[in-house]
């Protein structure tokens, strides 16, 4: 007799929520200067004259925590993605949004903007950017006919942009000198370069919007998932959902890609990784 959905959601929440704190308490202590736990979170000791705590909250602390939120959005909107297009093989890439992010730093790169916002570079900015601008033509397109949200539409839009954006990243790279192309191809690779909590801060409001409208969606993801026709006939409005299910994981894709490069594969693999877990309900899946 299968459990009921409350004691598989509570069961979920407990194991994954166990796994996340392990991971953030053990991978900051992991790098090339050993340091002990005890002393970090010793009192006696000020923290001016603290090595272990001053390497394991500066030095490490801000990338773990970038890396787990930029994974928290990637998958979510990887789920997200698959769920809204009906294909397994969506990524958070497929719509084009990581390629605009790309653009956006790659300019930044390129032509050498030297602004900063609240501590945070033009890097970052840029690309936040970039994903915004491809969320909004991807989104023109696919409303272009006002009958809703056209999936086909969506789906060919996205690929269109993303071979317009990598060719457009490809001709930045052509006018960069030797060490600009060399940043750029090291930021395409990705990189948790954060060497303070001031890129996380700014991107963390978009994140929690794109996981607040993720919380509405997992009913409608898997009624939506059977085909449009049959979540309307559940009572589903299909457009609303699919406009929010585009706008969230949108966010949570250019929010992630900002912090840590165009790493969307992550967004295909985990969800994947995630559903041989715990089932296809996403009532569990998102949370997971």
């Amino acid at each position: 007799m299968p459990q009921p959905i409350r004691t598989r959601l509570a069961v979920t929440l407990t194991a994954s929520s166990f796994v996340l704190l392990a991971a953030l308490v053990a991978a900051p202590l992991l790098g090339s200067t050993a340091i002990s736990l005890s002393r970090v979170f010793d009192r006696r000791i000020p923290f001016a004259d603290n090595t272990d705590a001053q390497i394991f909250f500066i030095a490490r602390m801000p990338r773990v925590l970038a890396a787990a939120l930029v994974g928290a959005s990637l998958s979510a909107a990887g789920v997200v993605f698959q769920a809204l297009l009906r294909n397994p093989l969506a990524t958070p890439d497929t719509l084009g949004v990581s390629s605009g992010a790309a653009l956006g730093a790659m300019l930044a790169i390129t032509f050498h903007f030297d602004f900063a916002f609240a501590g945070v570079s033009a890097i970052p900015l840029a690309s936040l950017s970039g994903s915004l601008a491809a969320l909004a033509v991807v989104y023109a397109l696919a409303t272009a006919r006002r009958r809703g949200l056209s999936t086909m539409v969506l789906l060919l839009g996205g690929v269109t942009m993303t071979s317009f954006f990598s060719a457009l990243i490809l001709f930045t790279q052509y006018l960069a000198d030797f060490t600009d192309t060399f940043r750029t191809t090291r930021w395409l690779m990705g990189a948790l370069d954060v060497g303070s909590y001031a890129p996380i801060l700014v991107v963390l409001p978009l994140m929690l919007v794109a996981f607040a409208i993720f919380a509405t969606l997992p009913r409608s993801l898997d009624l939506i998932s059977l085909g449009a026709d049959a979540a309307a006939a559940r009572g589903v409005d299909v457009v609303h959902a699919e406009r929010l299910a585009l706008v969230g994981a949108s966010l949570a894709t250019g929010a992630a890609v900002s912090v840590a490069g165009p790493v969307a594969f992550i967004g295909l693999v985990v969800p994947h990784m995630v559903r041989l877990i715990v089932g296809s309900d996403h009532r569990l899946v998102l949370p997971a």
